[in-house]
């Protein structure tokens, strides 16, 4: 049976990414969005699993620089710090172009089209993480404004997750799971942090009964996650005795 233009478009997307080919499937799967179509959840998914790993590797190397950009520089030698600031820098560009590209698709196709409030909620978080990539680069008054436009995607996903979606649902705790390392990295607010986090935790404890077969492990999984950053956290606090900001919370 011959294969539909869209059909042979989500084929080529899983084989450049078993090919670990990411760049090849982040503009696979634009070239998806901008049908104008709902996507299904495997296609979500995949756009989801696409862009995340584009912009991790580049985010953990964003931080191998910065480090060794003022590690040299508090050593005195300027020319390797010059050198971490150039590589640095590329990375920061490269970073904000990601990010932009994907809030934009978010912005013009997806959540027009999601007609779920799952795939409503799920786009609105991807828009608050990657908003809140930007912040951790940016510097103000950038950063503030990345800051504000995450918090109020995390928000508007959250009003829409606490009436329609249950407590256990694994976008509304991977949802929680990010609004709460939002709280703790980006605004240094670790009591709001590990307040959510505790908050989801609690609510989605209590409906665990309501979980399917199919989605108990993604559940199980992130509560963990939760319950892993609030133990992280509150460590931190308690040895110290004062507010220490980790940059290793766990997040989706």
């Amino acid at each position: 049976m011959e294969m539909t233009d869209r059909e042979i478009l989500l084929f080529r997307i899983k084989l450049v990414e078993q090919a670990g080919l990411y760049d090849d499937m982040v503009s696979a799967v634009k070239t998806l969005v901008e049908r104008g179509e709902e996507l299904t959840v495997e296609e979500r998914n995949l756009l989801s699993v696409a862009y995340k790993n584009v912009i991790g590797p580049r985010r953990s190397s964003w931080r191998v620089f910065s480090a060794i950009e003022q590690a040299e520089g508090q050593r005195g030698n300027t020319e390797k710090q010059a050198t971490a600031k150039k590589f640095r820098e590329v990375l920061e560009g490269e970073l904000d172009s990601i990010s932009r590209e994907i809030i934009e698709l978010i912005d013009k196709y997806l959540i027009d089209s999601a007609s779920k409030p799952d795939s409503k909620v799920f786009y609105l978080k991807m828009k608050g993480d990657y908003y809140r990539y930007m912040a951790e680069f940016s510097v103000d008054p950038q950063r503030k404004k990345a800051a504000e436009e995450s918090n109020k995607a995390y928000q508007e996903a959250s009003e829409v997750a606490a009436t329609q979606l249950f407590p256990a649902h694994p976008i509304r705790l991977g949802l929680a799971l990010n609004y709460s390392v939002y709280f703790y990295e980006i605004m240094n607010d670790p009591a709001k942090a590990c307040d959510l986090a505790q908050t989801a935790f609690d609510d989605a404890i209590a409906k665990l009964d309501q979980l399917s077969q199919d989605i108990y492990k993604d559940s199980t999984l992130i509560m963990q996650l939760l319950r892993d950053n609030l133990t992280l956290w509150m460590s931190e606090y308690e040895r110290d005795g004062k507010s220490v900001y980790s940059l290793h919370s766990y997040a989706l």
